[in-house]
């Protein structure tokens, strides 16, 4: 599949117009549900191509991908089955049962990190786990994302050290490309 039609089928599959309001509190009139690519494996497995070609790309030092719960899990484990990077699952909070990690997966303090995300919109969330994994031990300084919703995230990012790579802006997929906002 190429860029085009990932693209194309990205947009078939997962762009939504109507009244939203983004984890960031802000409202859309557009919406990029990532349930509707992350759980389809026609979807799921280019994009674990695109991410692990741009992980090589990109952080080619990387010894491990990081994918937040719950929307990043589908796209790190698909990344890491076509690299054959392990990858580490950051959870929102640590759980107050079992290990009571925040953490899951087998890593060592100093591993050098790709963080992997699904839609960004303010960076927020995504941000949060890269504090998460440097709390840890861990280097992080690049982030690959599906999809930039080009509201600030590259920024953000790059004010926590951070080079976020979009595989796709939002202006790319969405079927209005001249109302950036929705």
């Amino acid at each position: 599949m190429t860029r085009d039609e990932l693209a194309g089928a990205l947009r078939d599959a997962a762009y939504l117009e109507g009244d939203f309001v983004l984890r960031s509190g802000r409202r859309s009139k557009y919406y990029l549900d990532k349930y509707r690519f992350e759980t389809r494996p026609d979807l799921l497995a280019p994009l674990g191509r695109a991410i692990a070609d741009a992980v090589r790309e990109h952080e080619p030092e990387a010894t491990r991908l990081a994918g937040p719960e719950l929307g990043a899990v589908a796209l790190a484990a698909a990344a890491s089955l076509e690299s054959g990077l392990p990858f580490l699952i950051v959870r929102k909070e640590a759980k107050d049962y079992g290990t009571s990690k925040r953490l899951e997966g087998v890593f060592e303090q100093g591993e050098r990190v790709c963080l992997i995300e699904d839609v960004v919109t303010t960076g927020g969330a995504a941000l949060e786990a890269v504090q998460a994994l440097r709390d840890a031990g861990l280097q992080v300084s690049s982030a690959i994302c599906v999809v930039d919703r080009e509201e600030g995230g590259i920024d953000a990012f790059a004010r926590q050290a951070v080079r976020l790579r979009p595989l796709y802006r939002s202006s790319e997929l969405r079927k209005d490309p001249a109302n950036p906002h929705g």
